[in-house]
């Protein structure tokens, strides 16, 4: 992947950071955005340590204005964009449906859907006008795209928003050989996902801990879904800790 390029969003932690190594780690120029320099600054030092190329922007993906300095940066920088990983998210603490302030759920809808959005229409624009032209757009869902946790309508109503987006994506994306997949991640070892090892709420009320898998696989996951030729595109990816609770969740 010598000459790739490669944008991560939520780049500082997490499954974004152990992505953009990786990517790095297979040759990729990565630009890792994110809201805390500190945290982006740590990840391009292990990538530079690794012999990787990783570049820093502090940014608000759900802010229009940064997410076009973000991509200008990258094109600026390195002259085009193969990869969008769409992976920045936010997740509230299990709350009953009643009790969601409005401001929380305009909080999760502006991360995980409308920052998607707007990165996405970025490397459109980037993508369809390169050469040679396309790219790739990896969208982070989750398991919660497809079965709810109990208490958490904002995720659960955007990350299943998070798969139309990525259908009309790889649809209005093939005139311009840009494809678009989504992988679901579940129970990946995370700073995030910790209180999920710790116990989670189960949809019968209870308390357990649940499975949890090394991120790095979800990593590597994101990194085969990237290699792929244009040709080809892994639609939809599912992986996840093999006895957490999903099929038959609860």
């Amino acid at each position: 992947m010598a000459g790739k390029v490669a944008v991560v969003t939520g780049g500082g932690t997490g499954i974004g950071r152990a992505s953009a190594l990786a990517l790095g780690r297979a040759g990729y120029a990565v630009v890792i955005a994110g809201r805390r320099p500190g945290l982006l600054d740590e990840a391009v030092a292990v990538g530079a340590a690794e012999g990787s190329t990783l570049v820093a922007v502090p940014a608000d993906v759900t802010d229009p204005a940064d997410v076009r300095r973000l991509f200008g940066h990258a094109t600026q920088r390195f002259g085009r964009v193969d990869v969008l990983f769409n992976n920045a998210g936010r997740a509230l603490p299990p709350v009953p449906l009643e009790d969601i302030s409005f401001e929380d759920w305009q909080s999760v809808v502006a991360v995980n859907l409308n920052a998607m959005f707007l990165c996405t229409q970025a490397a459109f624009r980037v993508m369809k006008e390169q050469d040679p032209r396309g790219g790739r757009i990896i969208n982070n869902g989750s398991i919660s795209a497809h079965t709810p946790r109990p208490l958490s309508a904002p995720y659960t109503a955007t990350k299943h928003a998070v798969t139309g987006l990525t259908k009309a994506t790889s649809l209005d994306g093939r005139a311009y050989d840009i494809a678009c997949g989504q992988i679901d991640i579940g129970n990946a070892a995370t700073d995030l996902a910790g209180a999920i090892a710790a116990g989670a709420i189960q949809p019968d009320g209870s308390t357990r801990a649940e499975p949890m898998m090394d991120v790095r696989l979800a990593a590597d996951a994101v990194v085969q879904m990237a290699s792929l030729p244009l040709e080809a595109n892994v639609q939809f990816m599912t992986l996840m800790a093999t006895k957490m609770p999903f099929i038959g969740r609860g």
